[in-house]
């Protein structure tokens, strides 16, 4: 089955479909099932109606574009076969991610890991050398899939003061803050899925809820003099502001209003935000730029109304005492041991590259203002998660080096040379399920994040 959403590239995900079934028909397997991409529930369904039918030894899904978990959760519910992922690269081109595959397998892996239900993945070009073999591979497996990578034992956090004092602050400034939850996770995220009894009980974090229309309405009703200040503000940051539709641009710049206002007359310390299709279809404009400027404010702001992710970037916020950035993993590459971590435009300014000034874009897919265009400066970074991958609440963290390289992809990306080989990396963040937003944030702040997770008595998983 070949999943693909038709707001990405649909000809080049057609292309890297045929050459996917160029390399399956050469294995010496009987391929069945439907050739043509399924670009929606309805389509997916009618295909895993025929697929129901048949004496499956193995069920390939071709991630061929990124889409959510949900047709991937009904199929293992439905389908006795065991299950395989196959992610496909991109080209760090400087343009449109043009599939997103790997955060698609990424959220799938989440929600079948959640669900106790075995798994395996392939992450290679179509017509890779090693595609073929690697996939032989996959048929050779037990029905519970490939075994669980290697934890890296966690190390002892460091006792000494200046550690402990940080991660008491950092914890005892939590205590108490109040998240906003803008609208509801879209469907098919499992990855954005909490606990809120839990945090309350953990951190001390109180969870306050909005509706989409209080904030289209709060943005709607903001004054000329509110829109003017914020129109100076970002055109003194970002080049390129006055070639953008001036109208949705407008709308963006009264979304922050509405979010600064929202923040301060609620004292809330984070925002989780349901940043699409809504932003989009009903009001007409792209939240990411707005949630970097609040972030850049000192709000640390999640998309896809994650609220763990919001709850992690505040926590690194409140260690580095800088703006966080919550990106996806997309792109890795295991022969030059690096990694791309990627969202349409919800990083800092603060955290370009000096060397380039940041421009004024549009969002890849929706072609909607305003979001910021740059590379992530070189540097430390630590990563981490507030995880429930498994059923079990942990905190995950990674330390790397952001390096110096040209923009992978439109909006905000990074290349990433994590502490360890990057393919080892994904295949444990793969084979533990682990959701597909990691909050970063430049130094490393691990010691820290290791205190932390011993006071809190939290199982501590480390990627790096």
């Amino acid at each position: 089955m070949a999943l693909a959403r038709a707001t990405f590239d649909v000809v080049h995900a057609e292309e890297t479909a045929s050459r996917a079934f160029a390399t399956l028909d050469a294995l010496d397997a009987e391929i069945v099932g439907p050739r043509s991409l399924l670009f929606d529930d309805d389509a997916a369904r009618r295909a895993l109606a025929v697929l129901k039918q048949k004496r499956l030894d193995l069920l390939l899904i071709l991630q061929v574009t990124f889409t959510d978990a949900g047709i991937t959760k009904r199929i293992a519910e439905e389908i006795g076969a065991r299950l395989a992922l196959w992610a496909f690269p991109e080209s760090r081109s400087g343009g449109r991610l043009r599939l997103n595959s790997l955060c698609g397998v990424n959220l799938a892996a989440h929600a079948l890991a959640k669900a106790a239900h075995g798994y395996s993945w392939v992450h290679c070009a179509p017509d890779a050398p090693q595609a073929a073999a690697q996939i032989e591979r996959l048929l050779e497996l037990p029905p519970h899939g490939p075994p669980r990578a290697e934890a890296i034992p966690a190390r002892e956090a460091p006792r000494s003061e200046i550690v402990a004092s940080r991660a008491e602050r950092a914890l005892e400034q939590l205590a108490g803050v109040r998240v906003g939850l803008v609208g509801e996770a879209p469907g098919g995220f499992d990855t954005c899925d909490f606990d809120e009894d839990l945090l309350e009980e953990l951190l001390g974090v109180h969870l306050e809820r909005f509706s989409l229309d209080e904030v289209f309405r709060a943005a709607r009703a903001q004054s000329t003099q509110s829109v003017a200040e914020s129109r100076k503000r970002v055109e003194a940051e970002l080049a390129g502001t006055r070639e953008l539709d001036p109208a949705p641009l407008e709308r963006s710049l009264r979304v922050f209003g509405a979010f600064s206002d929202l923040t301060r007359e609620r004292a809330l310390s984070a925002l989780a935000v349901r940043c699409w299709p809504e932003f989009f279809t009903a009001y007409g404009c792209a939240a990411c730029g707005p949630m970097a400027m609040t972030t850049e404010r000192g709000v640390p702001c999640a998309c896809e109304a994650d609220v763990y992710g919001a709850v992690t970037s505040l926590l690194l916020q409140t260690i580095t005492d800088a703006p966080p950035f919550m990106a996806d993993l997309v792109d890795v590459d295991r022969e030059g041991d690096s990694a791309v971590v990627w969202h349409c435009g919800l990083a800092p300014v603060s955290m370009a590259d000096p060397d380039e000034r940041p421009r004024a874009g549009i969002h890849s897919n929706r072609r909607m203002p305003l979001l910021a265009e740059f590379a992530l400066a070189p540097g430390r970074v630590t990563l981490a998660r507030l995880t429930q991958s498994r059923g079990l609440l942990r905190l995950v963290i990674a330390g790397g080096e952001m390096l110096k390289a040209p923009q992978s992809f439109s909006g905000t990306s990074g290349v990433l040379r994590f502490d360890r080989p990057a393919g080892d990396v994904l295949d444990r963040i793969l084979g533990e399920g682990i959701e597909h937003h990691y909050s970063l944030a430049y130094g490393d702040c691990r010691a820290e994040l290791r205190a932390i997770a011993e006071m809190l008595s939290l199982p501590l998983l480390e990627l790096a």
